[in-house]
């Protein structure tokens, strides 16, 4: 069970996660779990591309070894890049001290096969227990959504996702999908409409974190 929009209750709740940017400017996040995938996510890129989007790709350690010439892809690309831990596992159903391995362990895998220093964390399953949380953000911004696609869900089609992600999606959105097998029929009809649905409105995509850099980019400039 889960809910394509996330309620504001829950961003406050959870206060020091980020959920969603606070703008009026036409800026969402797309943002893709599971991967590097060696087929769909070269695809995503090309997408992507197509429409000069960029995105976030929350990658999964064991798949960045064995294909990381794609997220040396994405970084060249100018998109971002996120741990999603080691082995994909679900926080609540798992000890800390073995999470929190399991996320070093991601962080060590990205750095040595990319090089790629991230600074971003999403929980697998966006589930994480609250002491394992509290450790990650010493280092790592713990990035959730605000709108959720549902490719994942086999009982949606890939008309619902692009439906849920137009219907939902606001400035500042974190929108979730994935770039894996189990969401690829879903993601593959989903993908290119939403992306030419919300250029048509007049969005641009941008990758997590260059929020932050266009809002002290503003601050500089307001204050000359």
């Amino acid at each position: 069970m889960y809910l394509n929009k996330i309620p504001g209750i829950v961003h406050r709740i959870y206060g020091a996660y980020l959920w969603r940017y606070n703008t009026q400017s036409p800026d969402l996040y797309l943002t893709f779990d599971d991967g590097p995938h060696p087929e769909i996510t070269p695809w995503v890129l090309d997408q992507l591309k197509e429409f000069n989007a960029r995105a976030t790709f929350f990658v999964v350690g064991k798949n960045v070894q064995q294909y990381p010439e794609i997220v040396h892809r994405a970084i060249d690309e100018g998109h971002s890049i996120g741990n999603h831990s080691y082995s994909h596992l679900n926080g609540w159903d798992t000890d800390s001290s073995v999470y929190l391995k399991d996320f070093l362990r991601a962080q060590r895998s990205l750095v040595e096969y990319t090089g790629y220093h991230t600074r971003l964390f999403r929980p697998p399953y966006g589930k994480v227990k609250r002491d394992a949380a509290k450790r990650i953000m010493r280092t790592h911004k713990m990035v959730m959504m605000d709108v959720i696609s549902g490719d994942f869900d086999l009982n949606n089609t890939g008309k619902d996702c692009q439906r849920i992600v137009i219907q939902h999606a606001k400035p500042g959105s974190i929108i979730l999908l994935h770039d894996s097998d189990k969401a690829w029929d879903r993601l593959e009809y989903a993908l290119p409409r939403l992306l030419r649905d919300l250029t048509a409105k007049g969005f641009q995509f941008l990758p997590i974190g260059e929020a932050r850099a266009k809002a002290q980019a503003a601050r500089l400039a307001s204050s000359q």
